[in-house]
Formats: structure tokens, sequence, C-alpha cells
């Protein structure tokens, strides 16, 4: 099977990651969004150790998508430390969740089975996603769509440009393809609040951060 791309459009990508990470990081300290650290932090640590294992199979260089998946993360989680009063105040919610997306990714490490190993990074990436995902159902106002959208075309830029697909090439690029669209649309298309029946987003997260904790209504 040919990629659609060249291989080397995987750069491409990664600069679409970057540059929405800067953003998120710069909006974020300018007090505009209000970054779950749960899931950026457990964002950062799954793609980067995913990252060296992909290294380690010979993955080439559709890993550098993985990296930029991490690293980006890693900018913003670095930057809700300078200024605190942005950041999502965190519930019982968000730490169950972390805690369980951390087994997850201690049983992928610990794992000799490839397919459970599998099975278990991918389920604590998308439970590390949760939070998040639930705080911009209810609160798209917290959150810049922007980060998502680069996420979304890093991973497809990748899908182009695999040759021959196997498991281990696109089983994350596409996990990260369904989670951004879900981003990106929960945000954009403010999902949450217009099921609420609410005519406009409340911006008053950055002065009284809420806690993300269900129900979900």
């Amino acid at each position: 099977m040919l990629s659609v791309i060249s291989a080397n459009f995987v750069f491409v990508g990664a600069l679409f990651s970057l540059v929405g990470g800067v953003s998120y990081a710069r909006d974020t300290v300018r007090g505009v969004t209000s970054p779950n650290r749960v899931s950026w932090l457990l964002w950062t640590i799954a793609p980067m150790l995913a990252f060296g294992a992909e290294l380690h199979q010979g993955v080439g260089l559709q890993s550098v998508m993985t990296f930029m998946v991490g690293f980006a993360p890693l900018i913003v989680f670095c930057s809700s430390f300078f200024n605190s009063s942005s950041v999502w105040t965190l519930g019982p919610f968000d730490f169950a969740c972390g805690a369980l997306s951390a087994s997850g990714i201690v049983v992928w490490i610990v794992s000799s089975n490839d397919i459970i190993a599998l099975v278990a990074f991918m389920a604590a990436d998308c439970i590390a996603s949760l939070p998040t995902i639930y705080k911009s159902w209810r609160e798209p106002a917290s959150e810049s769509a922007g980060v998502y959208v680069a996420a979304l075309l890093n991973a497809l830029i990748t899908l182009a440009t695999v040759k021959v697909w196997t498991t281990a090439e696109v089983a994350f690029p596409i996990q990260i393809t369904a989670l951004a669209a879900i981003e990106v649309a929960l945000i954009s298309g403010r999902l949450g609040p217009r099921r609420r029946g609410e005519t406009h987003g409340r911006r008053d997260h950055v002065r009284n951060p809420q806690t993300s904790e269900p129900p979900l209504v």
C-alpha cells in the first residue's frame, strides 16, 4: 500500500502540534484557558513512553507525531504553573481518572504481551482524556480549540504517510484523531451549553475555576 503523501510531511504535522501547544500555553498564562493538569500531565507521560517504544520497534518517521503529541502537553502543563488562578480545580473524578490512567500505563510497561500492552496504553490515554472531555462539555469557554485542531491535523497527516498499516503504526494516530475531533466538536460547537439551553458560555472560570465533577448534565 502506497502512502498518500511523503513521510517527511510528519514534520509539518509536528509543527502544527507545536504551534497549537504554544498557543494553548499562551492562553493559559493569560488566563484565557483553564487546563486540567491531570489530563495534560498524563497526555505528556503516555506519549513520551510510547515514543520510546516506537523507536525500539523501528516505527520510523511516524513516531515524530507521538513525540509531539507528548511534547505539546508538556508545554501546556508547565505553563499552568505560571498562572495558578487559571488552572481548573480538580475533584475526585479527576483523581480517579488519573489513578486509572496511571495504572494502565504501568500495565503497558510491565506487560510482555503486545496485545495486552497496546490495550492498556490505549485505555490509559482515553481515561486521561475524560476529565478534559467532561470539562469541555460543561465549560467549553474554559478551553481553546486550536491545540486540538493541531493534534487532529498532526494525526491525519501521520496516517497519510503510512505505507503499510500495522497496529503499531496507526493505532495511536487513529485514537488521537478521534479524541481531538471530539474536543473540537465540544469546544467549537458548544454542545454542552446548547444541550442545556444556555445562550452564552460562562467566562468566570478564570477567576473562580470550578471542579470537573459529574454528573454529566
